[in-house]
């Protein structure tokens, strides 16, 4: 797990590996000081402070420390149900089929204003996190990192309990921080958003999460998180159409 002022949720992280597991490593950004690294403490965790290099770069420096045969990746917001635990334990001691698989996916099931969210774009949501330590590295681009495996991935059931955004408003103050590695790209490739990029794919983007994929049964939630998942397609659309505008008013 890589952490940076976590002390408020990172508790409900360690317990749920806590005991079971052979051992906790938390890589702590260098200037936290609210808590977390005792916290950590408590749950046996051994804890490295080292200066933010990225998620891609910090997670994989927190791979680098693990000296048992299988790694199980986690962020200071998710949770290992009782089921996943026990799932992750009866695959690992069956030689089949951790001979088989160098890596497991299971679904991540998100907790959002009051409501478990089970439909949309939000689940199941599956995630790659557990791999045979050697046959994985964090790769992608920050700050969407992504666990890049060698060997054959399997599929497990039960889900990762996710505590994502404590607010709405937390979770609108992330939008245009995490589309700027897409507007980077966008420019690098020399593309920009006509009225396809603006009207249509927002557009798309509710019809699919809202309809076709039965957000809808998520009550009013999953009537925002659609609406939300449209607006932050608009977003990063109408950044890329921002940044190739003159930085100057015509005269």
């Amino acid at each position: 797990m890589i952490s940076g002022p976590e002390a408020h949720r990172i508790g409900g992280a360690l317990e749920s590996v806590a005991g079971w597991t052979g051992e906790i490593i938390v890589v702590l950004n260098e200037d936290v000081r609210d808590g977390t690294e005792e916290i950590a403490a408590k749950y046996g965790a051994k804890v490295f402070r080292e200066p933010w290099k990225g998620h891609v770069a910090q997670k994989n420096s927190a791979v680098d420390k693990a000296t048992h045969d299988w790694v199980l990746g986690l962020d200071a917001d998710e949770v290992v149900s009782p089921e996943l635990r026990d799932e992750i334990m009866r695959v690992l001691q069956d030689p089949g089929q951790s001979a088989q698989y160098a890596a497991f996916s299971f679904p991540r099931l998100t907790f959002y204003c009051g409501r478990w969210i089970r439909h949309g774009d939000w689940y199941p949501d599956r995630k790659l996190r557990l791999w045979r330590r050697g046959q994985g590295r964090w790769g992608g681009e920050d700050p969407h990192d992504k666990l890049e495996v060698q060997g054959a991935v399997g599929r497990l059931r039960s889900d990762l309990l996710h505590h994502s955004n404590e607010s709405i408003e937390r979770q609108i103050a992330k939008i245009a921080t995490y589309h700027a590695g897409f507007v980077k790209r966008r420019l690098k490739a020399g593309k920009s958003a006509g009225f396809f990029q603006l009207v249509v794919r927002p557009w798309w983007k509710f019809m699919r999460t809202y309809f076709f994929k039965l957000g809808f049964l998520d009550g009013w939630q999953g009537f925002y998180i659609a609406k939300l998942a449209a607006f932050s397609t608009l977003t990063r659309q109408a950044m890329v159409r921002e940044a190739r505008m003159p930085k100057q008013p015509p005269l």
